[in-house]
């Protein structure tokens, strides 16, 4: 019976673990300096420690893959919508290096940062204001859609975690 008791501290120990770092992921979803996917990835990964593992080897290793891709998409899909509304390569240049000058700006300077350098670049490459302000447009529409996609990605980890909570303690 000890043991027993003892075995469910350190399940419900390691689920709670789990959904704060869940809850930290989702938050570093919308401020960019907390790595959302990677947090959500790792409130998963806390659960092997479990004396059963709750999820299986192939599981985890399509999460993982799915959190890496996720995390490169973030970075290249401003450049991308920079590109689709139809920025040249100074707007995508300036979209990029607007994203690395903002990450010295803190979570405001990364939604800006693409922003102001695909306008930048496209204003060097075209004088045209309507063009410069299309591409830049395009890098902000970008950085939302990777936002949502981290967003759902998220998510779907959380709720394979509460399902397993569930599982575990309340049923």
């Amino acid at each position: 019976m000890y043991f027993r008791v003892n075995l469910l501290y350190m399940v419900t120990l390691w689920i709670v673990v789990g959904i704060i770092l869940l809850l930290a992921g989702i938050v570093g979803c919308i401020l960019p300096f907390l790595p959302g996917p990677p947090l959500c990835y790792l409130a998963l990964l806390v659960q092997q420690f479990n004396t059963e593992s709750p999820f299986t080897a192939s599981f985890m290793w399509i999460w993982a893959g799915i959190t890496l891709l996720v995390v490169l998409l973030e970075y290249f899909i401003p450049i991308y919508g920079t590109r689709r509304f139809g920025g040249t390569k100074y707007g995508m240049w300036g979209s990029t290096i607007g994203l690395l000058a903002g990450l010295w700006f803190g979570p405001l300077g990364i939604v800006i940062g693409p922003f102001m350098g695909a306008f930048v670049g496209e204003m060097l490459a075209t004088q045209d204001s309507s063009t410069a302000l299309r591409s830049a447009w395009g890098s902000f529409v970008g950085f939302l859609f990777g936002t949502l996609l981290k967003l759902i990605v998220c998510f779907v980890m959380g709720w394979y975690l509460i399902k397993y909570a569930y599982v575990t303690i309340i049923a």
